[in-house]
């Protein structure tokens, strides 16, 4: 008997939605009338859903804005998702170019910070301070802030401390696509030795070698939708085809096109999605869809409705005492 794969990210029509601020006043406006729809929203991710199972290495591509980085970081719980259901088994660690570090502190104390942060003692970050500093490979630049490297140098920074936090699911965001070629290959080596340990791992990146060398499977997200979702080299050979039409066409053809498919993300609704779904043959519309599609997680950028009463109150009641001291 087979031994049944462990489930360690499952995606359900997730989705983000960013609102378009103009100024910053319009932020202001936001808090103090949060029932306004005034502002306009743009749809980063339209409904994404996958399976991720241990020890798969899943590439992630697509062109710049279609939602890589925004899917990365929901998975990671720097973010939330505005509507759908997220389920992740394992603790999870983000690299990205500078993410999370502070600028003002050097680089051996960001590696202090992000290690207790992870949820390390002292004397367990004393004991693996020098393998992170060595893997870096920073030199004399280990004790100056951050905030004067260069972004090979934070990649790079970034990535050891990441690596030895030893997560159950790694997380690679063009961490990458910067630095010497000597990181690269030591990086490389040190993913290859998680997939062999079975961990699970998620590589964003514009260089499709390094997607088909690495990656076991591909989802292709183009403008915010989950394009394509399969065996890296069929996803990729289908990407390419894609690419090639595209830049045979004519300049302006290329902005409309890319115009139109920004456009349809500001346009869209979770509602859109759900009939879209409901009315899809191939698909089977059942109970747990509704549910999903109907109870919405709560983002970052929006407050829940008791929140939004008390917000409300409380402005009115702020109002009313102002009022009844300068009358």
């Amino acid at each position: 008997m087979a031994e049944e794969r462990k489930l360690k990210v499952r995606a359900r029509y997730v989705t983000k939605q960013y609102d378009l601020l103009v100024k910053k006043s319009d932020k202001v406006k936001a808090l103090f009338n949060p029932f306004s729809n005034g502002l306009q929203s743009f749809w980063s991710l339209k409904g994404i859903s996958f399976d991720v199972y241990e020890g798969e290495t899943i590439g992630l591509i697509g062109v710049n804005g279609s939602g890589k980085s925004t899917l990365s970081n929901i998975i990671s719980g720097i973010i939330p998702p505005t509507s759908g259901e997220l389920e992740v088994n394992g603790e999870t660690s983000i690299i990205a170019i500078g993410a999370g570090l502070r600028g003002q502190l050097t680089g051996r104390e960001n590696i202090h910070l992000k290690s207790l942060m992870m949820g390390m003692t002292n004397s367990e970050i004393a004991q693996h301070m020098e393998d992170v500093i060595n893997f870096a490979d920073l030199g004399d630049f280990i004790d100056q802030p951050v905030k004067s490297y260069s972004s090979g140098m934070k990649s790079r920074l970034g990535f050891s401390i990441a690596a030895y936090d030893d997560p159950d699911i790694l997380i690679i965001d063009e961490a990458l696509s910067v630095g010497d070629e000597t990181f690269y290959q030591k990086a490389l080596d040190k993913m290859v030795e998680f997939r062999e340990q079975g961990k699970t791992i998620f590589f964003v990146s514009h260089v499709m070698s390094q997607v088909e060398m690495f990656t076991d499977k591909t989802a292709w997200i183009q403008y915010g939708e989950l394009k394509e979702f399969g065996p890296t080299a069929e996803v990729l050979a289908h990407y390419k085809e894609w690419n090639s039409w595209f830049k045979k066409l004519p300049k302006s053809e290329k902005g409309e096109y890319q115009a139109a498919q920004k456009e349809l993300q500001k346009e869209f609704t979770v509602e859109q999605l759900r009939k879209n779904i409901e009315n899809d043959p191939e698909h089977d519309y059942s109970a747990t869809d509704a549910k999903i599609l109907t109870a919405s997680a709560i983002s970052g950028d929006k407050m829940p409705a008791t929140t939004l009463v008390l917000w409300t109150a409380l402005t009115v009641l702020w109002f009313v005492v102002a009022y009844m001291t300068f009358h």
